[in-house]
């Protein structure tokens, strides 16, 4: 086997495979990526780890076809310090591989094909979504799913299509959110209701971002299919009954404050430099036309900050974890947002305002504060 190909090209596709690659080490080979010709202009390149798949393609001039094996991360470091020129690959004896560009060059062991798993293939026809809209459900809703393995229903968000919208739903049993968006030309008949991996999620996140094509989606039993442009991402579906989200909805949140998005991202920042370590409990004491945000900790002090607002409602207490907030604050993507409350008990709604194409919600139940 013998082929070359720009430094380049060859760089970005190393760099979107990593994330793929197991970083375990329980099964050596899955630590491996597959390079194999296909043409006389073309190379395929694949990583796995059993449960997330992506293949891509780059341009190359092919002068004797077949696979070569490497080990991911070594050859992503050779190939980011090479010089940015045209870099030359040839297989020898035993699976050695020889790469050269100008004045270096490079022998490493490689794995024999066969020993690497094949990856799941699809020829169905899907849903087109476009790739900034499947990347700005998933940023709205990530950060939601829950750190616990063993909740394996929760580990991933919920992928539907609803009369129309495109919803992404995503929870951890403290907070829930929510971001839908109007899905153009989506077929009347078209069931999709699927619980898309985390990990999948984080490599979504990388392949369409900046990204202005459609993406192609897929499904079979088992398995999700993503394709944007030479690029596949292939998923396993998550199993398991994920929860009823349309019951955790807040209905009658009577109680609401809307404030600059900026102005109450600085404020929470600020107050939870003093908030115990464990817990990241702030305090709003809600009064009119004033939020008090407070917190404290018996190992550190305390903090108070004053923001005035447009409130006329009776006085309320309730407290919060302070990085669920600032999670959705973070990616609200509006000058404007608005807290819906109820009472000290009962979970709270944020909402963005003034964004017209994403209904983006967020629910976050409240914490005891002594």
């Amino acid at each position: 086997m013998r082929f070359s190909l720009s430094k380049s090209a060859l760089l970005k596709e190393l760099n979107l495979l990593q994330g793929v690659v197991e970083k375990k080490n329980t099964i050596p080979i899955l630590s491996n990526i597959l390079l194999e010709t296909m043409g006389e202009s073309l190379i395929s390149l694949v990583a796995t780890d059993l449960d997330v798949s992506l293949q891509t393609e780059c341009t190359a001039d092919v002068s004797h076809p077949g696979a070569l094996v490497l080990q991911a991360r070594r050859l992503f470091d050779i190939v980011r310090y090479l010089p940015d020129s045209e870099i030359n690959f040839v297989k020898e004896e035993n699976d050695w591989v020889k790469i050269s560009c100008g004045a270096s060059e490079f022998k490493i062991v490689g794995q024999a094909r066969d020993h690497f798993p094949s990856t799941p293939k699809t020829n169905r026809t899907g849903l087109e979504i476009p790739a900034k809209l499947l990347h700005n459900l998933i940023s709205r809703t990530i950060y939601a799913i829950t750190q616990e393995e063993s909740r394996y229903a929760l580990n991933g968000a919920l992928l539907l299509l609803v009369e129309g919208s495109l919803q992404m739903v995503a929870t951890d049993g403290h907070r829930l959110a929510l971001a839908a968006a109007s899905l153009e030309k989506a077929p009347s008949d078209y069931q999709l209701k699927v619980n898309i991996p985390k990990k999948a999620l984080n490599e979504l996140l990388k392949l369409t971002a900046g990204s202005e094509e459609n993406l192609q989606f897929a499904e079979d039993d088992n398995h999700l299919f993503f394709k944007l442009g030479h690029r596949q991402l292939t998923s396993r579906m998550l199993s398991g009954q994920f929860p009823n989200y349309e019951l955790v909805l807040p209905k009658n949140n009577d109680k609401t404050v809307p404030i600059n998005a900026e102005k109450i991202t600085q404020a929470i920042r600020r107050a939870a430099l003093m908030a115990d370590e464990r817990s990241h409990a702030v305090k709003f004491e809600l009064s009119s036309g004033r939020l008090n945000i407070t917190s404290q900790s018996a190992d550190v002090g305390e903090a108070k900050e004053v923001i005035p607002i447009d409130y006329s409602g009776e006085d309320m207490s309730i407290g919060f974890n302070a990085q669920y907030l600032l999670d959705f604050l973070g990616v609200v993507g509006t000058d404007e947002v608005a807290f819906d409350f109820k009472d000290e008990q009962s979970p709270a709604l944020l909402k963005p305002r003034g964004d017209e194409q994403y209904d983006y919600r967020y629910v976050v139940m409240p914490m005891r504060l002594l």
